[in-house]
Formats: C-alpha cells, sequence, structure tokens
C-alpha cells in the first residue's frame, strides 16, 4: 500500500523571514490525518531569509536531522558546539535529556534552504549528541543514519535507518522491505516512480505492506530523495 503525501497539500507557514512547508502536524499547522508515520515526525521544508533564523530554543528526546539543500546554516548549541552546515551536508543533533540550540542563515546575501528532519527516539532522556558530515552521492542508496552507523552513518537512536536516494537518468534501483516494516519515501528533486506510482519534488510517500520497492527515475533530472526504513 502506497499513500502520497502530495506536495501542494502540506501545510505552510509564511513568516516573511521564514516561508516552511510542513509535511507533518507542527507549530501552526494541525492535521490530525497527518501527525508522522511511524517514528518519524516532522519533515519541514524551510527557506530562510539573508541573515535571518531560529533563536536559541531547546529540545528533548528528538532525533534532529538537518540536511542543507541550498546555503550555509550557522549552528550554535548548549553542548559546545559552534559549527556551519554548508551545502550537502548532513547533521544528526540527539536531544537527549535536554539541549539548547540556535540556526541561523550564515549569509547576509543569499536564501538558506533546508530539510528539517525529526524522528522519535527509542529511549528517553540520554546524553545529548552532535553529529555532521557530508556524505558521498554514488548512485542508489547511501546509509545517513542507523541504529549501529552502519557504512560511516550517524548513529540514531531509533530503530531506523535513512538513506539518501539518488539516481541517474533513465536508472532504478530496487529496496528489499523486511516483513512489518514501514517506508516513507520524500522526493527532493526529479521525477520519480514507485511501484508504479509517480512523485513529483515535495512528495512524500507512506508505505506498508510491501515486500520491495522498484524505485525508477522517469525524469529528465536526477533523483535525490531520502527513503526512512522504520518500524
Amino acid at each position: 500500500m502506497i499513500e502520497i503525501r502530495a506536495a501542494h497539500d502540506r501545510g505552510n507557514v509564511d513568516m516573511g523571514w521564514l516561508n516552511s512547508y510542513h509535511s507533518f502536524s507542527f507549530g501552526q499547522y494541525y492535521d490530525p490525518h497527518h501527525m508522522g508515520f511511524s517514528a518519524l515526525r516532522v519533515i519541514n521544508d524551510d527557506t530562510v531569509q539573508p541573515g535571518a533564523g531560529f533563536a536559541t530554543h531547546g529540545h528533548r528526546n528528538m532525533e534532529i536531522l538537518s540536511f542543507v539543500l541550498d546555503g550555509t546554516i550557522a549552528h550554535k548549541d548548549s553542548t559546545g558546539n559552534i559549527e556551519t552546515l554548508p551545502q550537502g551536508e548532513f547533521q544528526l543533533m540527539s536531544a537527549g535529556r535536554g539541549i539548547y540550540h540556535s540556526e541561523f542563515n550564515a549569509s547576509q546575501q543569499d536564501s538558506l534552504h533546508f530539510l528539517q528532519i525529526w524522528v522519535e527516539p527509542n529511549v528517553q532522556d540520554t546524553e545529548p549528541g552532535y553529529q555532521q558530515k557530508p556524505f558521498e552521492t554514488r548512485q542508489g542508496f547511501v546509509p545517513i543514519a542507523s541504529p549501529d552507523g552502519h557504512d560511516g552513518s550517524f548513529i540514531i537512536k531509533q530503530n531506523a535507518t535513512i538513506y539518501q536516494v539518488t539516481l541517474a537518468q533513465e536508472t532504478q534501483q530496487r529496496f528489499a522491505v523486511e516483513h512489518g516494516r514501514r517506508v516513507y519515501v520524500h522526493l527532493i528533486t526529479g521525477e520519480l516512480e514507485i511501484n508504479g506510482i509517480k512523485l513529483q519534488p515535495g512528495d512524500g510517500a507512506k508505505i506498508a505492506e510491501e515486500c520491495a520497492l522498484d524505485l525508477v527515475n522517469v525524469g529528465t533530472q536526477p533523483i535525490l530523495a531520502l527513503l526512512f526504513d522504520l518500524p
């Protein structure tokens, strides 16, 4: 079963300095039919104006992944991390028992575009943690976060694996789904077909009770997507 979460149906909050599209209920946007999917709680598609950003605020017991699509994030948190996160890099902040942080557009001229993703952890009140790095953009599935950190992926406190998916034009890949697992796919660029169902940029796919997924690039642009293998 594959249910499409269309990009144009997402919640939208435009605050001037921030224009955000919410795949799931978040902040001012509430939809009881879209409260998350398995342990995946938030996918926010954020565009931040030059010099603007999120002032210091707190989180607790959440795994927070950021992926910069364009621009640079200036990050600072209460555990002493002061970092910049450029285009193409990922950051995983494990809030654990509590962490405060700020995120700003590091540029005074150019906008910042990034995905903010929240995954609910399966353990509570752990030591806060911070991980950041770029991952290779090879063809197929590159693990970004996993419970055991395999293949150089971040360690995430949940029985979930997050993959970066890259498909060149006129190529396809198969993803085997373990019994009882659920999968969510968020398409960033290109035109993607999953088991015959087409997605456009910004679309998501909630997937359950499927044994395998055939992902096919049916457009003229390379595919960039995130795939969440969830409990």
